[in-house]
């Protein structure tokens, strides 16, 4: 099964009617609402003209979950009566291949319907919102993205986990919903609170089951907003029931209700440690818990403040992750990257908001001793970065390709996650470069003469890598871009490195520059609403999101005679 498929329902009298032929044992997932709440929302589902089910729901407030299995396969068809039923999203899948397969869409509804993007190549939900990746990491053979979740508008509300697994980092298939709110809370579309951010770990034992954390947040609930809970799923597909491992934050460090984002990861000595983000009176702080469970199911405690950050006006410290970057978790030499988001940072010098930071330093899983701090990304839209230790292939993290400047909960936003990226320490430095998958979505070679001779080069679709070799570390160039939307480029002078961006809006706009910057070499990828820069080999890397979904027209590249050695253009798709 695909996940491509988006029919339009089809007229039948007075009921609307969507078609599929479906497999035996085939499982589906379909979300209904009462249309006005004086009558309830009904649907038939039959298959081969045999009625094989009745799904009903009261609810005028919030789409419901109905479940439906299918002993039989054929053409089954969905009958409701738009009057009296409104439909968000239905999907099928088999419980017996849905890893391999992925879900089948059969129906989204226009205020939740993905954006049409032929070509495209970043990783977008099926349908609906999506923000924080979550539980990113390698489980049995495949490497599995949860995300933070709402099916039933493109802008932010109640929040589940969305899931999808990916044999590659690139190419990915989506799963049904893994987590739910609260019954409570899904009764409502009030958007006070939900499943938030978390991470997951495996299981011990030869199953490949995962066990997830999160935070469940209850807005004005008393006495905490914010608690951390535990799931596990043993077939990798849904999760089970969950429990509470922390009902409160700490005692006694003038905390705020700021209390989210359990981060676990094995540490040093062998126990599981935990990272939840936090703030004080002071700033941001990050707490760090320990349990000597093996399955880290119980035993939860304590440990103290990890790490404090106070600069830029933030407040809470978020998303926090911590990743050995040169050696074994269990080596006292090996060093850490402890990364996490300032939220509401404004740096003074650029107006850049919402910044990530990456301070690596020694861990020994009780205390965390700085060597040094980089910015993670100076286009700052590389948000609630992800990571984990991928057996085959060292630390790759993910990143929503987005900033929550320029988010509001009263405009719809289809949105994706950045390309996935390796975190290697290299000569004092942090590099994020991408994974090396990404060279699978070259296409074909659009150009490799003309753009150096200073052509304006078209792009196509706008799914494209540009590759520039400077002759110098630091070589000035300029390199514009058409953008129907915005004016966009990307400059490289002795101020640093800089994506030029700027919408005819009036507003003022920060400068997205890594200062100091002098690579050598440069990789610039472009995509319906997105660029990212990986400059030596993500020794400084830039990502920024791009208004609308038009992709770059073309390209012009203009350099002092002999700064530029090389320049190529490599169409990219799936």
């Amino acid at each position: 099964m695909t996940s491509n498929a988006n029919p339009a329902p089809l007229l039948d009298g007075d009921l609307e009617r969507l078609s599929a032929s479906l497999p035996a044992g085939t499982t589906i997932h379909l979300w209904l609402k009462a249309a006005q709440g004086k009558a309830a929302a009904e649907m038939t589902v039959s298959v081969a003209g045999i009625e094989v089910g009745l799904l009903t729901v009261d609810n005028a407030e919030e789409y419901q979950l109905r479940t439906l299995h299918l002993e039989n396969g054929g053409q089954t068809a969905f009958r409701y009566d738009p009057t009296t039923t409104v439909v968000s999203v239905v999907y099928a899948f088999s419980e017996s291949d849905v890893l391999e397969k992925g879900i089948l869409v059969l129906y989204a509804g226009e205020a939740n319907a993905p954006p049409t993007v032929p070509g495209s190549y970043h990783f977008r939900p099926p349908f609906g919102w999506m923000n924080d990746p979550n539980g990113f990491g390698r489980f049995g053979d495949r490497v599995h993205l949860f995300y933070q979740h709402y099916p039933h508008s493109l802008r932010w509300n109640t929040m589940h986990w969305g899931h999808a697994v990916s044999d590659d980092y690139v190419r990915w298939r989506h799963l049904p919903v893994f987590l739910f709110p609260s019954a409570d809370l899904s009764a409502r579309a009030d958007g006070q609170g939900g499943v938030f951010s978390g991470s997951a770990i495996p299981l011990p034992g030869k199953e490949p089951g995962i066990r997830v954390f999160f935070t469940e947040q209850v807005k004005d609930r008393q006495p905490e907003e914010q608690i951390q809970l535990t799931a596990v799923s043993r077939d990798q597909i849904a999760a089970g029931p969950a429990e509470v491992i922390l009902p409160e934050r700490p005692a006694g460090l003038d905390l705020t209700l700021d209390f989210r984002d359990p981060y676990v990861v094995k540490g040093p000595d062998g126990r599981w440690k935990m990272l939840v983000g936090s703030r004080d009176r002071a700033g941001g702080v990050i707490l760090l818990y320990e349990t000597a469970d093996p399955e880290a199911a119980s035993g939860w405690t304590f440990v103290g403040i990890l790490h404090r950050e106070d600069r830029f006006g933030m407040t809470a410290a978020e998303c926090p992750c911590l990743v050995p970057v040169d050696g074994p978790a269990d080596d006292p030499a090996t060093r850490w990257a402890l990364i996490f988001g300032l939220l509401t940072s404004r740096d003074p010098a650029t107006g850049r908001r919402n910044i990530t930071v990456a301070t690596v330093g020694r861990f020994d899983g009780r205390s965390f001793v700085k060597e040094f701090e980089q910015e993670l990304d100076f286009g700052t839209d590389a948000y609630a970065f992800q990571a984990f230790v991928d057996q085959s292939g060292g630390p790759v993290g993910i990143a929503w390709l987005a900033n929550w400047t320029e988010i509001s909960k009263k405009t719809d936003f289809p949105t994706a996650m950045t390309l996935p990226r390796r975190v290697v320490l290299k000569d004092g430095a942090l590099l994020t470069p991408p994974v090396d998958t990404v060279e699978s979505l070259r296409q074909q070679l659009i150009d490799d003469e003309r753009l150096l001779s200073g052509d304006i080069v078209e792009l196509g679709n706008g799914a494209a890598e540009i590759v520039i070799d400077l002759t110098a570390p630091g070589a000035a160039f300029d390199l514009e871009f058409d953008h129907p939307v915005a004016d966009l480029g990307l400059r490289l002078d002795q101020e640093g490195l800089s994506i030029l961006y700027d919408v005819p809006d009036g507003k003022w706009l920060p400068r997205y520059i890594a200062s100091g910057a002098r690579p050598s070499t440069l990789r610039i990828f472009l995509d319906r609403g997105s660029i990212e820069v990986f400059a030596d080999n993500g020794r400084w890397t830039g990502t920024k999101r791009l208004p609308g979904f038009e992709g770059v027209r073309s390209a012009r590249l203009t350099a002092p005679q002999g700064n530029v050695a090389a320049a190529s253009i490599w169409q990219l798709g799936l």
